[in-house]
């Protein structure tokens, strides 16, 4: 039986796989997670009741363990339970919702991926 993957220990699978306690901080206008004392964020403005979001940012040591989509995730939770729309203005933002179809109905009426 494998324990890791090629080139990854299995610590840090298991620090990618753990989970990213993700905050909303409206104040602030983000969706931010502190993950190894780095902060992650995920930024919007908040129009009309659109959540505009423009700006994901994880730092390069914690790239590729699934952080952004964390944000992004509870971004939309966020806008589905308080019956917000989003617009997906940062590029990140864009391609998650082009590779999870389910998340298109939040999409304001007339705006194309």
């Amino acid at each position: 039986m494998r324990l890791s993957s090629p080139g990854k220990s299995l610590s840090t699978m298991t620090r990618e796989r753990a989970a990213i306690d993700v905050r909303h901080n409206a104040g602030a206008s983000r969706f931010e997670a502190t993950v190894d004392g780095l902060l992650c964020r995920a930024n919007y403005h908040l129009v009309d009741g659109v959540l505009r979001m423009h700006h994901t940012e994880v730092p390069a040591a914690l790239e590729g363990r699934g952080i952004a989509a964390a944000l992004v995730r509870a971004a939309f939770a966020h806008a589905a339970a308080n019956g917000l729309k989003v617009e997906p203005w940062c590029s990140y933002v864009r391609t998650y919702m082009k590779r999870h179809p389910e998340t298109r109905a939040l999409l304001p009426e007339g705006f194309a991926l």
